[in-house]
């Protein structure tokens, strides 16, 4: 979808029904499976953003097993939410189950390696697992991130806490008791419809590089929500990172499977690429859901037409 199709569906809008900037907003973007309201509100009934709100709050009341569980069942569905390997991971360390946390946490890293606090716990189990060589190497990667971040970023509290947290684990003193971060503490869903809503401000701005740091706050609120997911798609799109930007829309998908924004832009992206016979596999699947036709189904359609953006 164009930035110029964004424009067009706001003013269209905007003359026709009378409705808040932030509703406007949302149903000219194309996270959405159609709706005008946020994510709190539109979250289908789908296991994965049920399953990880549940795990959230567990976690948050230190209930751990019932956290486990919930996450567990979110990873069966959406395996490639860093955050949710995270989450999976702190649920077991909390139990002290660090061989369990293991791989949950290798594998948050190595899906979002600037993951700070997945690091971290990495190091600590590392450590409790009587793993010095892999506890000194995480510990070495936090280090460099300090050296990089030099005591200016925004995460520079946060580095310096976690190059601690491991060094002491290292070192064999008691490990802190586990605490939830503050970023968790504060996910709900009006902070991440605040986050959503300033992402789609921000993709209606071509500012796509700020939309996705705030697309992946809101991530900490909703877990893999398929609109959220979308939109994280059509911003690494946007910034040419045709593969990430694949990842997201097979994921949404995954949670989703008749989600239509995900489904249309995933149809974009094949035009982009030069899969026309992907490109059409994706207008059947929106034709078969939009009986009476849709405004995803019209514009893939018009993609293929043109054999790339028509608006471009």
């Amino acid at each position: 979808m164009s930035q110029r199709r964004f424009s067009r569906h706001f003013l269209l809008l905007l003359s026709l029904t009378a409705v808040t900037p932030a509703e406007t907003l949302l149903a000219a973007g194309g996270g959405g499976g159609g709706g005008g309201s946020t994510p709190s509100e539109s979250t289908p009934q789908y296991d994965p953003a049920a399953e990880y709100a549940k795990g959230l709050e567990a976690l948050k009341a230190k209930d751990y097993s019932k956290a486990k569980r919930a996450f567990d069942r979110v990873i069966a569905v959406a395996p490639k939410d860093a955050n949710t390997q995270f989450l999976a991971g702190m649920s077991r360390t909390g139990q002290s189950d660090w061989k369990g946390a293991k791989k949950f946490l290798e594998k948050a890293v190595k899906l979002d390696p600037k993951m700070i606090r997945a690091h971290q716990e990495l190091g600590v189990t590392y450590a409790k697992l009587g793993n010095p060589a892999k506890a000194q190497a995480t510990l070495a990667t936090l280090k460099a991130e300090d050296t990089s971040c030099g005591g200016t970023c925004d995460d520079a509290a946060e580095i310096k806490a976690a190059v601690d947290a491991v060094t002491a684990a290292i070192g064999g003193a008691p490990t802190a008791a586990l605490r939830t971060p503050d970023s968790l503490m504060f996910a709900n869903g009006s902070v991440g419809d605040q986050r959503y809503l300033a992402a789609v401000g921000l993709i209606n701005e071509g500012r796509y590089e700020a939309a996705i740091d705030q697309l992946k706050t809101a991530q900490l609120s909703f877990g893999p929500h398929p609109d959220v997911l979308t939109y994280l798609g059509f911003a690494n799109r946007k910034l040419g990172r045709l593969e990430v930007a694949e990842g997201y829309y097979r994921s949404a998908l995954s949670a989703a499977p008749s989600h239509r924004g995900a489904t249309e832009y995933y149809g974009e992206l094949m035009v982009e690429r030069g899969d026309s016979a992907g490109a059409k596999a994706m207008l059947a699947r929106l034709d078969r859901q939009c009986q009476f036709g849709c405004a995803e189904a019209d514009e893939l359609r018009r993609w293929i037409a043109a054999g790339r953006s028509p608006h471009s």
